[in-house]
């Protein structure tokens, strides 16, 4: 599988454009190819797509610890090329899809078993399912920007004296006006709440009990590499030695990337 060059427009993050460059390679022009974004926060992606002329959708649960309702009604999209997700299940028919996408998603889920089953109810014969997301062997903990925050227990009595030293240190983000004390409070309980942290094993476990499962982190550094002033270290990645260093680097700083495929006769 290869991505290719990058979507022209730089002011979207890496991911999107990854996401939309290989949903325009998959659909190769033709109309009838039909893509959702599951998870699809604000639609900014579902929005991008369907600008380009991609047959887009999305599905978002509008979970407790965000915003996006309101922002996907007031552009008319609720209801319509965006569904919500109630009580785990996607209002579209079975086999409705050629790819569904998701980007930083997956490690709020928490029943993942549950949501790849009902991916792969909506994905029709030799669907494809590409997904974006942190393991817990993750580095940083992407959500706040503090290191190894996730890897602590629930019931760590040292989990939020350690975060709130390496607050006080200037470490994290989204600090707005809060001290740093009730920064620490107020992210380990939407940590704890929202987020569901699984092994690597786990997670592709899980996803081979529903499809063939192919890790692709090496296209997404190529893609990366290509969009970036790093361009000219892509052959070098490509390496027969250096590539898979770089594939386990990048799982420990970014996450995974996997490319699924439907098995036949599963619907």
């Amino acid at each position: 599988m290869e991505a290719g060059g990058e979507i022209p427009d730089r002011r979207m993050h890496i991911n999107y454009r990854y996401v939309l460059h290989f949903a325009e390679l998959q659909s190769a022009g033709a109309a009838d190819y039909t893509i959702l974004d599951y998870g699809c926060g604000a639609a900014e992606v579902v929005i991008a797509g369907r600008e380009r002329g991609l047959n887009f959708f999305g599905a978002e649960l509008f979970y407790g610890g965000g915003s996006t309702r309101e922002m996907i009604e007031k552009k008319g999209l609720l209801g319509t090329v965006v569904r919500e997700i109630r009580n785990g299940f996607l209002d579209f028919p079975d086999a409705s899809f050629d790819l569904v996408i998701n980007n930083q998603v997956f490690e709020h889920v928490e029943d993942l078993d549950r949501v790849l089953d009902e991916i792969d109810r909506v994905l029709k014969t030799e669907g494809k399912l590409l997904s974006l997301f942190p393991s817990r062997e993750v580095w940083r903990e992407g959500h706040c920007g503090i290191p190894f925050l996730h890897w602590f227990s629930k019931k760590s009595k040292l989990r939020y004296h350690y975060a709130l030293a390496l607050r006080k240190i200037g470490l994290g983000y989204n600090k707005g006006t809060k001290t740093s004390e009730q920064w620490v409070r107020d992210f380990l309980v939407w940590l704890d709440s929202y987020c569901f942290y699984r092994s690597q094993r786990t997670i592709l476990d899980s996803f081979r009990r529903h499809f063939r499962v192919m890790p692709v982190e090496e296209d997404y550094i190529q893609f990366r590499l290509r969009a970036s002033r790093l361009r000219p270290l892509g052959p070098l990645a490509q390496w027969p030695v250096l590539e898979p260093l770089a594939k386990a680097l990048f799982r420990r700083l970014g996450g995974l990337v996997i490319l699924s495929t439907k098995r036949q006769g599963t619907n």
